[in-house]
């Protein structure tokens, strides 16, 4: 099929160097691309089989307030006389 489109420039120059590096013609270039386009467009986006989930998991007793140290001292005193 014959037909007319206006490329932007950043597109044509963009063919023009990949028919250089593959040594094809232009129509070349421009089909295959338009095949990987499209084919990229008609893939429906695969959603993950499962969602993603946290497990929450326990750290056993929540560690006092270490800012004062006396504190935490009296606490581990306390801990070890039991």
């Amino acid at each position: 099929m014959r037909t007319t489109v206006t490329l932007d420039r950043d597109v044509a120059a963009r063919l023009k160097g990949l028919r250089k590096r593959r040594d094809q013609t232009f129509k070349e270039v421009v089909n295959s691309a338009l095949r990987v386009g499209l084919d990229h467009l008609e893939t429906p986006a695969t959603k993950p089989s499962k969602p993603y989930a946290l497990h929450p998991v326990s750290l056993g007793p929540r560690l006092p307030n270490l800012d004062n140290i006396a504190e935490v001292l009296a606490a581990i005193e306390d801990e070890q006389a039991k």
